[in-house]
Parts: C-alpha cells; sequence; structure tokens
C-alpha cells in the first residue's frame, strides 16, 4: 500500500469515528435527564475536577497560553498553505489534502468540545437543581423585580462604604471559594471542589475585544478578566465558577453567580450581584416601559450612579470596530448552543429571579 493510499484511508477510518461520535453526542443530546444524570453529575463532573486538580497546579493561565499558540499555529498554517498553494503545479491536491485536514480538527474540537463541555448546554439546570417554573413574566412582575433590585443595589451599596476596598485577585478567589462552601450548605448541588481560578493573561487586551471572563473546557480554568473595575469583579468570578460546575447557559450561571454571591456575607459580592442584575432587569424594563426605566434609574443612590458612571466611560474608552463583530461571533455560538436570544441570554436570567422570588419570597 502507497504512502498516499494509507493517510487517505486512515483519513477516511478517522473521519468515519468522529462524524459517528458526534452523531451519538447529538442524539444523546436530546435525553435531558440522562444529559444530567449521566454527564453533567456524572462524566464531566469527574473530568472537570481531575483538570482542576492538575491545572490548578500551574499558576499562570494555561488555558491562555494554548488559545494563543493554538491562534498563531493557525496563522501559521493558513499562510503556508496559502503560499504552498500559489507556488504549486498541482492546487486542485493541496486544496483537497488542506479540507481534509480542516474537516478532520473542526470535528475532533467538536467531538471533544462536547465532551468536556458542550453537552452542558442541554442539561436540566436549574429549573430541575432550584425546582423553578421556567415561564413567561408579566410587566407587573418585572416592575416589582426591579423594584426590589433597586432596593438591594442602594443598600447594599451603602454597605460597602464610601470608599470599598475591594480584595486582590488572589484573595478574590479565594473568597470565592468561601462563597460556594457557604452556598453549599444550603444548595448542596453546588459544591465546589479542586478550585482553578486565575486571571486572564491578555485582561487589557479582552477590554477591547468585550469579554470580563470564559472557561476553557481543555484545562477546566476559570478565567477572570482583572483589568476591568473593581466592583465587577466578584460577580464575574462567581459567574465563570458557576460554568465550572456545569452550567453553560449564560442566563443560568448568572444566576447561580448571584446566588453565590449573595450567599457569601460580603457586602462587596453581593453590590457587585445586584449591580449587573439591576442592570439587566431594567434594560429588560426599559424595552417595554422607558418612562418606569428612568424613574428607576433617577433613584439610585448617587454612589451607585458614581459606579454606572465609571463603567460607562471603561466601555466607552475601550469602544473599537472588532469588538462588535466579536460579539456577533459570540452570539451565534451561544445559538447555535440552544440559546436562541444569542447575546441576550445574559439578560434571561431575570426570568429565574422572578422565579425564585415566587418560590422562596426574596431575591
Amino acid at each position: 500500500m502507497g504512502k498516499n493510499q494509507f493517510q487517505r484511508k486512515r483519513f477516511f477510518y478517522s473521519i468515519g469515528v468522529l462524524f459517528i461520535l458526534a452523531i451519538a453526542i447529538r442524539i444523546f443530546s436530546l435525553f435531558p435527564g440522562a444529559v444530567e444524570t449521566g454527564f453533567t453529575r456524572g462524566f464531566y463532573k469527574y473530568l472537570s475536577q481531575s483538570l482542576r486538580a492538575v491545572f490548578r497546579l500551574v499558576p499562570v493561565s494555561l488555558g491562555d497560553i494554548l488559545y494563543a499558540l493554538f491562534l498563531i499555529s493557525l496563522v501559521v498554517w493558513m499562510v503556508k498553505g496559502i503560499l504552498q498553494i500559489r507556488r504549486s503545479k498541482n492546487r486542485k491536491a493541496l486544496l483537497g489534502a488542506a479540507a481534509r485536514k480542516l474537516l478532520l480538527w473542526s470535528l475532533g474540537i467538536y467531538v471533544y468540545f462536547n465532551l468536556a463541555w458542550g453537552l452542558n448546554y442541554d442539561r436540566l439546570g436549574i429549573a430541575s437543581d432550584f425546582g423553578l417554573e421556567e415561564k413567561e413574566y408579566t410587566i407587573a412582575e418585572l416592575k416589582a423585580l426591579n423594584t426590589d433590585l433597586l432596593l438591594r443595589i442602594n443598600e447594599t451599596r451603602k454597605a460597602c462604604g464610601s470608599s470599598p476596598i475591594y480584595p486582590t485577585p488572589r484573595n478574590l478567589y479565594k473568597e470565592v471559594v468561601t462563597a460556594y462552601q457557604k452556598t453549599a450548605s444550603f444548595f448542596p448541588f453546588l459544591q465546589y471542589q479542586y478550585p482553578c481560578i486565575k486571571s486572564s493573561l491578555f485582561g487589557r487586551l479582552g477590554n477591547y475585544l468585550g469579554y470580563l471572563g470564559y472557561y476553557n473546557p481543555f484545562t477546566g480554568e476559570a478565567q477572570v478578566n482583572t483589568a476591568v473595575p473593581a466592583f465587577t469583579l466578584p460577580y464575574t468570578a462567581c459567574h465563570e465558577t458557576a460554568h465550572q460546575l456545569g452550567y453553560g447557559s449564560e442566563s443560568e450561571a448568572n444566576f447561580v453567580g448571584y446566588i453565590a454571591a449573595v450567599h457569601s456575607g460580603r457586602p462587596e459580592f453581593v453590590y457587585s450581584a445586584y449591580f449587573n442584575l439591576f442592570s439587566y432587569a431594567n434594560s429588560r424594563l426599559y424595552e417595554v416601559d422607558s418612562v418606569a426605566a428612568k424613574e428607576n434609574v433617577d433613584q439610585l443612590d448617587t454612589l451607585v450612579k458614581q459606579d454606572y458612571l465609571t463603567y460607562k466611560q471603561f466601555l466607552l474608552a475601550h469602544q473599537n470596530p472588532v469588538e462588535p463583530l466579536l460579539t456577533r461571533v459570540y452570539g451565534w455560538f451561544l445559538q447555535a448552543n440552544k440559546q436562541p436570544l444569542g447575546i441576550l441570554t445574559y439578560d434571561d436570567v431575570v426570568g429565574w429571579l422572578i422565579a425564585y422570588k415566587e418560590k422562596f419570597g426574596k431575591i
């Protein structure tokens, strides 16, 4: 058997195996109960714990390094491929080889991503965990929620003092772990073992790309962009930790992050959560009653207004032509993973807050 014939046979064998795995994953995803018990509470739980147990020993963000190396390698491969194709007399064969390699890598990444993380988008999630009913909410319920959040954000900002001292990133991550430990006494399914939360190496770049943090399914690390206003960090860190625990949907990670933050006992954590939640809820209210939303903003405490101004100035200072494109691409990614509202999925935490308030009588 010739070399080319052997490589072609190996390619089709590999593609066949990966294609079968991809189909099996999609079929499995149609059964949320099985995903919840077999994947999220089973395979993923132990895989993610193993990744965190290993990579938390590395003091820097290994996931950032791997992504950077991958992007560099991809650019080098594309440039070399283009140059080879331009110089070659057999361009059709080279294009075919490149297409096969790209297809193989794409299928491989798809299968690994779903087995290491992606199936969490198809689990039962917090509706099952917290016993909440996901349903349409009324404008009256939305207004009532905003009234509650307005009260909470003003109260908790005053509790932080006029010049709050936020913890350093290292201490912040320790306090996130403590927050989840406290939360687990009320909700045991939120037990967080082998903590692995790290500061992104590309935080300042992230400000221009529009991300506050992310979960890396290849290393199990929760990445936090620390080059942002300090009052956003506690909630962001709690949110990314929720992803580590298997909450794929951004709205669900927002909700779990809120639960952990408010159970932390730290005013800075609680305020950080309400700062974000009020933003989501009042934005939703603005869509249906802009007058009421503006009145809520007028009633914010002076210190809260200062923080919102700080955050607005931060966003304006990092505006650029690339960020909207990346936001749109990320929105497509969310839509492809059962979050049809795309980037607006973050705002969907409003529905969970209303359901939680209805069940427990408070937020």
